[in-house]
């Protein structure tokens, strides 16, 4: 069901990984060419209750865990905080995009919460996307995007391989050397 040519890519990384450096760097250097990219990638951590996200297209950090409790270990996400997160993204967005890149698949988006609606919008208007997918989740992430993803190695140069092709397609206006089982389903 894979196909190197899907408009979706899920970074795959497992608990030594960074996504998030990944795509903090890639967005960074995509930016620094011209390219407009929406979206946020994770800082800060839940252990000490510093869990944010930064917008890539504005640069403007949103925390998003729940004020500590006292004597509460670890964070708890705050989902009001994430929705805002979410519809920042879907604001600019709507401002057009080269690409876009959320942060994070988990149980919320699993669920059908969380930042699933940005995925949506953004290939509803035939804008790449890319997302930090845990390999635990990956299964659950099949399921939501219904096969229709690329799996990427959590590493850059897999990414900006990804990139390249989905952008010159975009960039040439032309069809792959064939149909795509994502483009066949779209």
């Amino acid at each position: 069901m894979f196909d190197a040519q899907c408009d979706l890519a899920a970074l795959v990384y497992d608990d030594n990984d960074d996504p998030d450096a990944i795509l903090r760097d890639f967005a960074g250097d995509l930016k620094a060419r011209g390219a407009r990219v929406v979206g946020m990638v994770q800082s800060g951590q839940c252990a000490d209750s510093t869990l944010s996200a930064v917008l890539v297209h504005s640069g403007e950090t949103l925390l998003l865990a729940q004020p500590p409790s006292p004597g509460a270990s670890g964070c708890k996400l705050d989902l009001s905080r994430l929705q805002d997160a979410g519809v920042r993204v879907a604001d600019a967005l709507a401002e057009g995009a080269d690409l876009v890149i959320v942060n994070r698949f988990g149980k919320r988006e699993r669920d059908g919460k969380g930042l699933g609606f940005v995925i949506e919008r953004a290939l509803d208007a035939d804008i790449p996307v890319v997302i930090a997918v845990s390999h635990q989740s990956f299964a659950d992430w099949i399921k939501f995007a219904g096969g229709m993803s690329v799996k990427l190695a959590c590493e850059r140069h897999a990414l900006d391989a990804w990139w390249r092709n989905v952008s010159l397609r975009t960039a040439a206006r032309i069809a792959p050397d064939h149909t795509t089982v994502c483009e066949a389903f779209k």
